[in-house]
């Protein structure tokens, strides 16, 4: 477990009492040491006094045969305090006198026995043995003649009870000395440790709150260097503060700038990672937004466009070059179309010498390059419709004589039956040639006024121009609708509707497919008083993906790549909007268990106050109607 303080003040007074503490026991343990040594030294000293005083107290007596005074020397001895008692014995060692009561009582032990063996003459002999006794023997002479030895046993503890108390009275000095010294210095580290206890808790309040500055400035409490020091934390706080709402001012302006731009922007680092991309530039790689952050260009880009991007990245970072533009070409999934980026690389530096990031400025041309391509293909168009006019108008004068050559050669000569019925399958594809160029003159020429058209003259002509394609394919077109019945409009726009909606229809239906043609008085469902005509363009094609039926009124989109420039229907459109009326589909796809198909309902009002494209009403957008398509008269 971790017990070292964490606070300045407690390891200083930690620090302080581990110190005192080794110190004490330190000067303890030597004091011990000493003390031992010299009460060991002390106490041979004093048995080897004892024992010669016994021994000096004793040799005359035992030579005057004089017991008592023996046994007097030896009871004086045994007084001292840590003598534990005393004896004589003889040469064999056997004992004569005792301080205890009789002699008797107390035989020497074999071990002391022993030691009589090791006395040395006129020298003192000490041994130790049971629990912290010790013996001292003397010998007795007299003259060379030994006549006994002095024995005086010692009890050491008297001497260790002496060092206790000397180790006791240290160790309760040193354990005062230690509390004393640990409050003083819990003083002085009180004064220390609250000017930085208020630093720490500013420093912390700084960083949990950066933002805020309600606990500032910090108070002074002292007047010294910590002092000092909190009136600078003050000083840099404030300066803190300054510079933090200029940098925040500045981070809401390039935050603003970034969310806001209407071009894409990212930024990589050194190893190519993402660090930062705008909505626009997520939406252009169609990743969300919070999937690019720490990820590579190569891993949200096709590999040709971010082995492009990486070069160019490589070259931003090794070269500084400021500005490197490129021009990326991707496909898309179906139904986004191909796109077109025009992209600019740049060095984001930190210093006039070090490029932390590269930033790229991403620009999406794919509306005006197809748009460009559309107008070619529009231009192509117009031409291929003025040729078509031209030729049109042109194949009416022979094919006018060819129709009374054919006349005459029927009415004024003598055919077989054979040959007068080719004459009349020859007139007959005559008048059709006449009838599909007139029809092309039509389209063409178009009223500046509108007026009064039929039904017939409206939808039969344009099933006319279909009849091959329609024969071909083997669809069956279901008519159900008053050819006399008219509607006030421009007829030659409404047939270009027509057009539109008869041509996808046959693109849309297999072989032996089938479409609906309806037309009826109806009225406005959000004006009932407004009156008109209600067209119905049904067909059992393949139908349409909610995400395609979305998107097929918008200029330049289509599904068909290159056989298609995505302004029939955005043409249609308009011009149902120019006649104030409504356009709806709905749609069902062939993946669906229920049939498939598409339904286009147009209402015409019949209204022949408006004249001009000018007096438009206001826009309606058109309704996309999921339910089932029906082909249901």
């Amino acid at each position: 477990m971790y017990l070292w303080p964490r606070t300045i003040r407690w390891q200083m007074l930690l620090g302080l009492v581990l110190i005192e503490t080794l110190s004490i026991a330190l000067f303890a343990f030597l004091l011990t040491d000493y003390l031992q040594d010299r009460v060991s030294s002390r106490a041979h000293s004093r048995l080897e006094q004892q024992s010669l005083s016994l021994a000096t107290q004793a040799s005359q007596p035992i030579l005057d045969h004089r017991g008592d005074l023996i046994q007097q020397a030896v009871k004086l001895q045994a007084g001292f305090g840590s003598v534990v008692r005393t004896f004589i014995t003889d040469p064999t060692g056997k004992v004569l006198f005792t301080s205890e009561d009789t002699a008797a009582a107390h035989p020497l032990t074999a071990e002391e026995l022993a030691q009589i063996r090791q006395v040395k003459p006129d020298a003192l002999h000490v041994f130790q043995f049971g629990d912290g006794r010790q013996e001292g023997i003397q010998p007795i002479y007299n003259g060379s003649v030994l006549l006994g030895y002095a024995w005086v046993e010692s009890y050491t503890q008297w001497d260790k009870d002496l060092v206790s108390v000397v180790l006791r009275a240290t160790v309760l000095f040193g354990g005062g000395w230690i509390m004393l010294s640990t409050f003083l210095a819990w003083l002085v580290a009180r004064r220390f440790s609250r000017p930085l206890t208020l630093l720490h808790a500013g420093t912390r309040s700084l960083m949990s709150m950066p933002q805020g500055s309600g606990n500032f400035p910090l108070p002074v409490t002292v007047k010294n260097e910590f002092g000092d020091l909190i009136i600078a934390f003050n000083r840099m706080v404030a300066s803190i503060a300054e510079q933090r709402a200029g940098l925040s001012d500045t981070l809401s302006l390039l935050d603003s700038m970034l969310a806001n731009a209407p071009i894409g922007l990212a930024f990589v680092d050194r190893n190519l990672r993402i660090v930062r991309v705008n909505q626009v530039f997520a939406t252009l790689t169609g990743v969300p937004l919070s999937r690019h952050l720490g990820r590579t260009v190569s891993a949200i880009m096709s590999p040709e466009a971010a082995a492009r991007l990486e070069d160019a990245f490589q070259q931003v970072f090794s070269q500084k070059i400021h500005n490197i533009e490129i021009e990326l070409l991707g496909e898309g999934p179906a139904p986004i179309r191909d796109w077109t980026w025009l992209v600019s690389v740049y060095p984001v530096l930190t210093s006039q010498e070090h490029v932390r990031w590269a930033g790229m400025i991403v620009r999406d041309v794919s509306e005006r390059v197809r748009a460009e391509e559309t107008l070619r293909k529009t231009e192509k168009l117009a031409a291929t419709g003025r040729l078509a006019a031209s030729i049109a108008h042109e194949i009416n004068n022979p094919l006018e004589a060819l129709t009374n050559i054919l006349f005459l050669l029927r009415n004024f000569s003598t055919l077989d039956a054979q040959a007068h019925e080719y004459v009349v399958m020859a007139e007959h594809e005559v008048r059709r040639v006449a009838e599909i160029a007139q029809q092309t003159l039509r389209f063409y020429r178009q009223s500046t006024l509108p007026g009064r058209a039929t039904l017939a003259e409206l939808i039969d002509s344009v099933l006319d121009l279909y009849r091959g394609r329609l024969s071909n394919q083997s669809i069956n077109v279901d008519r159900g609708f008053d050819p006399q019945q008219t509607v006030f409009c421009y007829s030659g726009e409404i047939r270009q509707v027509f057009a539109n909606l008869f041509g996808n229809a046959i693109d849309a239906v297999p072989s032996g497919g089938r479409i609906l043609v309806r037309a009826r008085p109806s009225h406005d469902w959000r004006q009932p008083e407004l009156k008109g005509i209600r067209f119905t363009v049904a067909d059992s094609g393949s139908g349409m993906e909610p995400e395609v039926r979305a998107r097929i009124f918008e200029a330049f989109f289509t599904t068909k790549d290159a056989t298609g420039t995505g302004l029939g229907l955005w043409v249609s459109y308009e011009i149902i909007q120019k006649h104030h009326g409504t356009i709806r589909v709905r749609s069902r796809s062939a993946g669906s268990n229920h049939s498939s198909g598409t339904v286009f309902q147009i209402f015409l009002p019949d209204d022949e106050t408006f004249s001009a494209p000018t007096q438009l009403a206001a826009k309606r957008a058109p309704k996309d109607e999921s339910a089932r398509p029906s082909l249901q008269s």
